[in-house]
């Protein structure tokens, strides 16, 4: 893809990880309202993901906006798809469409 080391790493996260979550914070412990809401948001459909803290590596966090050419975290990707941030995720999630996306990228979940 390119020869840049963070996006490197940053590819290597989204294909390790069938739900990616690129967010400011930890899953128990979020540091911004934006990646709290996602994070709940997939708590709440029972879809497990990894996750990275763009908090503790300015790397990162500069590398995912210029990875996706999107300026905001957090950075939701769906087995290597972009699925977008906070605002498009819960409208998403509210319309059915994260849903139907787990559905029909395979994407296990467990009962709430």
């Amino acid at each position: 893809m390119s020869d840049n080391p963070v996006h490197e790493r940053i590819k290597g996260d989204i294909d390790q990880n069938e739900v990616m979550l690129f967010m400011k914070g930890t899953p128990v412990f979020p540091q911004c309202g934006f990646s709290a809401a996602v994070v709940q948001i997939l708590n709440q459909m029972g879809v497990k993901f990894g996750s990275a803290d763009v908090l503790i590596d300015p790397e990162i966090r500069q590398g995912i906006k210029e990875f996706t050419n999107w300026p905001t975290v957090p950075q939701l990707y769906i087995k290597g798809e972009f699925v977008g941030g906070a605002d498009i995720i819960r409208e998403m999630f509210e319309t059915g469409e994260l849903e139907q996306m787990f559905e029909d990228k395979g994407i296990a979940r467990e009962a709430a």
